[in-house]
């Protein structure tokens, strides 16, 4: 499988909410079997499709030598919350404390359209909520303080890819049903 270049912060895709995946097909477990390797690759504990430029919400993780994924995913969170450090492939080498629910029960479908549960605390926990926000075009620096997003932007405008080119808009030859973010 083709390891796939990741979109970096400021791509469009990053903030766009993606499409529910309604055909379970070769296509789909090609896209998973991409989302695996480019996570494996990178590597990260999770990777989700807008970051491969592809609007469907579908995402891939790695969390204590357990690789899975999951497709159109629905979270339950606890009340009990958690800090600690989160960063993300689309904004390379940057970390920062964020606050996530510290477990979660993620209800979605595997690549052939079973249904699948996935009880998970603690990393598997806060890796399940960063991939589901990168499906409804929210990055982690979104969920920062004030003053902490501040100091995040600050990073990202010093970051040596983050004065990069402005990133190649394409139109996905998929239906976007009337939405245009």
């Amino acid at each position: 499988m083709p390891i796939q270049p990741i979109r970096i912060f400021g791509d469009p895709v990053l903030r766009a909410t993606a499409q529910p995946v309604t055909t379970f097909d070769k296509e789909l477990r090609t896209l998973v079997k991409d989302l695996t390797e480019t996570m494996l690759d990178a590597p990260g504990a999770g990777l989700a499709a807008p970051q491969l430029g592809v609007s469907l919400r579908v995402f891939t993780y790695h969390v204590d030598g357990v690789i899975g994924h999951l497709i159109n995913p629905d979270l339950s969170l606890t009340e009990e919350e958690q800090d600690g450090p989160e960063g993300c492939l689309s904004l390379p080498g940057l970390r920062f404390d964020t606050k996530r629910a510290y477990g979660v029960v993620a209800r979605g479908f595997n690549q052939y359209g079973d249904a699948v549960t996935i009880e998970g605390t603690e990393l598997l926990a806060r890796c399940i909520q960063h991939e589901t926000d990168h499906l409804d075009g929210i990055i982690f620096i979104d969920r920062l303080d004030r003053e902490l997003r501040k100091e995040a932007l600050r990073a990202i405008r010093e970051a040596d890819w983050g004065s990069g080119p402005v990133p190649e808009v394409r139109i996905s030859p998929h239906s976007t049903f009337g939405s245009v973010r």
